[in-house]
């Protein structure tokens, strides 16, 4: 049985828990709200402001898919519950010469110099918001970690840290493996 899935969740001040159908768990919060699915086998329990997450079968009977989910379910929820209440940021910044970012179109569309021949225009999910505080940094910000998470890397794959010189996107404090340029 899982560790973590016997740990009670508190609850953020501010942030409503609700069960719109059978198995769909709904967080709202000052930053917005999430929905989540919950598997079948799995039922939660609300007292005051306190969560927890149980089986419908007995501990000794759990298979191992049961037993992994079970986990998962109560991180994910952990996981909600902050996001609606503080949300998530990640920060990238742009190192090369050339290399800015800015945003156009009412703050829905990332322009991106990355020393192409052309610029990269990214449409940013609805969820998720974007601030440009320097040409070479900028915040994703948002309810959903995965979304942040999924829109950062997204935006790094189009110019990785390269190992010569350090050029790319890249998180700030990221080591980069430098190698060895040519030498004679």
């Amino acid at each position: 049985m899982s560790r973590i899935g016997r740990n009670v969740l508190k609850m953020p001040v501010g942030v409503q828990a609700l069960f719109p159908e059978k198995h769909i768990f709904q967080a709202k919060g000052k930053k917005g709200d999430l929905t989540l699915c919950i598997p079948s086998g799995f039922e939660i329990v609300l007292d005051d402001s306190e969560i927890r997450v149980r089986t419908k079968v007995d501990a000794k009977h759990l298979s191992k898919k049961m037993s992994a989910m079970y986990g998962t379910l109560v991180r994910q929820i952990d996981i909600a519950l902050k996001g609606v209440s503080e949300g998530f940021e990640k920060v990238l910044s742009l190192v090369g010469v050339g290399y800015k970012a800015e945003l156009t179109e009412k703050g829905r569309v990332l322009k991106l110099s990355l020393g192409y021949s052309h610029d990269i225009f990214y449409s940013l999910p609805e969820d998720i918001q974007v601030s440009v505080e320097k040409p070479t940094l900028f915040k994703i910000s948002g309810v959903s970690k995965q979304k942040v998470g999924q829109t950062a890397a997204n935006i790094m794959r189009y110019r990785p840290p390269e190992p010569y010189k350090g050029k790319g996107v890249q998180v700030p404090g990221q080591y980069i493996r430098r190698k060895e340029g040519k030498s004679k």
